[in-house]
């Protein structure tokens, strides 16, 4: 589902800034506007009782406005989401935002709901990140299009950003994703770490849910700096905004090995006090 910067403690959970006061005032409306196309996606595909059935017939005609909204001249959306495909569609028009990007958020959300629906989780560590490349990735690559950044490694170095930001939710949120049927620890990391998936599944801690635990971050660790170097890559107040996401990302890290990797029973979050110490590791990146 749609994550936040671990840095965040609100009720939804997003994986970019909204529209900050660091953001470029010219931008702030169309990174509202995927904003909240992504928003009301994932809480089609999260939120309430419906039925998984559901659900993705709701996200079938999600699409279908998002594929109404890209058409020229104006439209009349569905009243449920008449607000975000208008601003939507703007944006579309002002920006020329990649359809391909918005589309594959959309596939993110149905892989939700069925894997949910399945009770299933992913094999490999590849699998999970190919889960990534859809549900975070193309949230960093369309903010680099409205700040006009298109280089190739700039682009590589936000895949992984957002990915990494994508796992560092995973492993903070397990108490909260589990009972709720999502399971992101793959298959892999537990038969290397020796874990017993029904106790895992019981969020009952253990020395080998610990050692799966410190793998996984110390893996997403090293994707996040990885991506650090778009910082230097991204222009004016944008950047700076990008360096506190990637310090929130890493400060969590910190918090989930102060634990000693127990969050099966523990969500960490960030305090007053840790944006202090983000804004100085921001300063000397």
């Amino acid at each position: 589902m749609l994550q936040d910067p671990p840095s965040s403690a609100i009720a939804h959970y997003e994986n970019f800034p909204v529209a900050s006061l660091l953001c470029p005032p010219a931008l702030r409306a169309p990174i509202a506007a995927i904003y909240h196309f992504a928003r009301s996606a994932d809480d089609l595909a999260d939120e309430g009782q419906d039925s998984a059935a559901q659900r993705l017939r709701d996200l079938s005609l999600y699409r279908a406005q998002l594929e109404l909204a890209a058409q020229p001249g104006p439209q009349r959306f569905d009243a449920r989401w008449a607000p975000q495909f208008a601003a939507l569609a703007r944006a579309i028009a002002q920006h020329a935002l990649p359809l391909p990007l918005l589309h594959a958020l959309l596939d993110a959300f149905v892989q939700d709901v069925e894997k949910t629906r399945d009770a299933q989780g992913y094999a490999t560590e590849a699998e999970l990140l190919d889960y990534c490349s859809r549900s975070a990735n193309p949230v960093g690559r369309l903010l680099l299009h409205l700040y006009g950044v298109h280089d190739p490694q700039a682009l590589t170095r936000s895949d992984a950003i957002c990915s990494a930001l994508q796992l560092i939710n995973f492993w903070q949120d397990p108490s909260v994703d589990i009972p709720r049927g999502r399971y992101y620890f793959t298959l892999q990391a537990q038969r290397e770490a020796g874990v017993d998936a029904d106790e895992l599944r019981a969020l009952r801690p253990s020395a080998a849910t610990a050692r799966m635990l410190q793998g996984c971050c110390q893996r997403a660790r090293a994707t996040m700096l990885q991506g650090a170097p778009l910082v230097h890559q991204v222009p004016g107040r944008a950047g700076w905004e990008l360096r506190l996401v990637v310090q929130g990302g890493l400060r969590i890290l910190d918090k989930i090995e102060a634990l000693q990797f127990d969050t099966l029973r523990t969500r960490p979050v960030l305090r007053v006090w840790d944006y202090g110490l983000m804004l100085w590791r921001a300063l000397w990146m």
